[in-house]
């Protein structure tokens, strides 16, 4: 089992309901590696000690309204280490499993400040069902908003099954420098659907400035508007700010290696896929070329670990690198090799430092071209979507407290999803799995047909299992962890900030007059509605640039 604290546990309410089970990975967790505060079970945030905690009783639950109309079950943290203070409650959707934490707090600022915690003076009403006349739900549930003292904020709501105002000892305020500015994220529940602005809704939230370098600390409480929109502006609660933040909970390397081995991806690539990965060693000594804006007649090779690429700078078209002159090695380096593919990996502080991000690269020398779906009928667009040079990743997120798996971030053109460890598919262990999409390598958690579009029309990212399997911890390098100093040598393409490919700009209107020569009638201005909402890494308008390049290299991960 991984490291465990032991503390004394105590239950502040001896009429609880019975604890509902969590969420659990498949597999135990290794003993991580000794050193530093990685997987201790505490963190210091400068005078306040938050503990993570999974372990919740049920308050209040309804089965209608909220996301695929189920419901959402509302919890209040339950056994919590003796001197920890409840900070605010939870609450998930019920279309998944319980899976979620909440942060308690403990005081250990020294005796000459202001504590960091205190008792609110009072409570508002935030909401109460007694609106769901005809909602299935047990009983009536009241969400409190605690009023704090000067100086202070509230950071988390109050749940209970009466009228009456709950104690004061209930939960504690948290002294305002140590807090920081909220956004909403995924909407948890509402009696309407999500779009209805003027009803009642309940949201996670999360810092508003996220980053390597930002304090802001979700505490996995939720925040409930009512007769408001969902922008951080009308929040009534506040995040935790990490005023240390001096990285000590960070895994050093031998605990990276251990947790890149427990929790590495398999990815599996469509079986028709014919455009694979490679390692980028691999592309550069089989005859990938650099290009330099006048001296085009006079390509240079390029060393195996990039030392002659350009350094720095921005993407000013001055370079570019491009697959060999001959037409026979050109096609064989555009189809990738797949025994040499390899992970580059990059290993950076998210929230505060309370998680670690381990953001995974994976390098295809080619990106093969889109297919469009018109509602029964699925036309090849000819070049439209290739492009040399494609860069797609995953991203671990998990728990420097204890060293848990709490998501994976999947990478699909220009953003991506997040996805709760709880609705990931495993393999072997705690091993989370991805699937490629044909030829465009957008990744997702599920195999199957996505489309980007609607209305049965859009482009296809076909994913399903295969022979092709890339197992991302079979071969592995960590290319970047900028918190760790001089221990990981960077190599130098990861500062190259120029594209990997040619920019390409196709004739567009020769391509869709070759693409509706093939169809009906009646199917053309169908295609032609399609052409108009196209993004624009389909045309090959935006040429790929390396990982370093990419706004989550040092900011949070962009969801689409």
């Amino acid at each position: 089992m991984g490291n465990s604290l032991c503390l004394p546990f105590s239950s502040n309410n001896s009429k609880a309901l019975p604890i509902d089970t969590i969420f659990k990975l498949p597999s135990p967790t290794p003993a991580w590696p000794p050193g530093g505060g990685f997987g201790s079970g505490i963190i210091d945030l400068g005078g306040l000690q938050v503990y993570q905690t999974s372990t919740f009783k049920k308050v209040w639950a309804t089965y209608e309204g909220g996301p695929d109309d189920l419901g959402a079950t509302f919890f209040e943290p339950h056994l919590i280490p003796d001197g920890f203070s409840v900070l605010g409650f939870y609450s998930q959707p019920n279309n998944q499993p319980l899976f979620g934490y909440v942060l308690v707090g403990k005081d250990v600022e020294e005796k000459n400040v202001s504590p960091t915690l205190k008792k609110p003076i009072d409570y508002t009403l935030v909401w109460s069902s007694s609106s769901l006349k005809k909602f299935k739900k047990t009983g009536h549930g009241y969400i409190w908003l605690p009023t704090p003292p000067d100086g202070y904020k509230a950071v988390g709501h109050v749940v209970t099954t009466s009228p009456d105002k709950p104690s004061l000892e209930k939960i504690r305020c948290v002294r305002s420098d140590l807090t920081d500015q909220p956004e909403t994220s995924n909407w948890i529940w509402g009696p309407g659907t999500e779009s209805d602005s003027n009803d009642f809704n309940v949201y996670s939230f999360q810092p508003s400035n996220r980053g390597t370098k930002e304090p802001g600390v979700p505490l996995g409480t939720f925040a409930a508007q009512n007769n408001a929109s969902s922008t951080s502006s009308t929040l009534s609660l506040a995040c935790l700010k990490n005023n240390k933040f001096d990285l000590s909970s960070m895994p050093n390397l031998d605990q990276i290696k251990e947790l890149f081995q427990a929790y590495s991806p398999l990815i599996y690539l469509h079986p028709k896929e014919t455009y694979l990965p490679s390692s980028v060693t691999w592309y550069f000594n089989n005859g990938a070329l650099l290009y330099k804006k006048g001296e085009e007649s006079n390509p240079v090779p390029i060393e195996p670990n990039g030392s002659n690429l350009p350094q720095g700078g921005s993407n000013d078209g001055a370079y570019w690198l491009d697959l060999p002159i001959d037409d026979n090695a050109k096609e064989r380096v555009r189809k990738g090799d797949l025994q040499s593919s390899e992970a580059c990996i990059h290993v950076k502080p998210v929230y505060g430092g309370t998680y670690t991000d381990i953001a995974i690269w994976i390098f295809y020398p080619f990106n093969g071209p889109s297919t469009a779906k018109l509602e029964l009928l699925d036309i090849p667009l000819g070049k439209i979507g290739e492009h040399v040079g494609d860069w797609e990743h995953l991203t671990l997120r998990i728990s420097n407290f204890n060293g848990m798996l709490h998501k994976m971030y999947f990478s699909q053109h220009s953003g991506g999803k997040w996805v709760d460890a709880s609705l990931l598919e495993f393999y072997k262990g705690n091993k989370p799995v991805a699937y490629s999409s044909l030829n465009g390598h957008a990744l997702y958690a599920k195999p199957g047909l996505v489309l980007q579009g609607s209305g049965g029309i859009g482009i296809r990212n076909d994913t399903d299992k295969s022979d092709k399997v890339m197992d991302a911890g079979e071969r592995y390098s960590v290319v970047a962890a900028e918190y760790l100093g001089s221990e990981i040598v960077e190599p130098p393409w990861l500062d190259y900030a120029r594209e990997w490919g040619p920019k390409v700009t196709y004739e567009l209107g020769v391509e869709v007059q070759e693409v509706e020569g093939l169809l009906t009638a009646g199917l053309k201005s169908t295609f032609e509605s399609l052409v108009k909402i196209l993004p624009n890494e389909v045309y090959g308008e935006e040429g790929p640039t390396g990982p370093k390049m990419k706004k989550n290299w040092y900011g949070d991960e962009v969801s689409s």
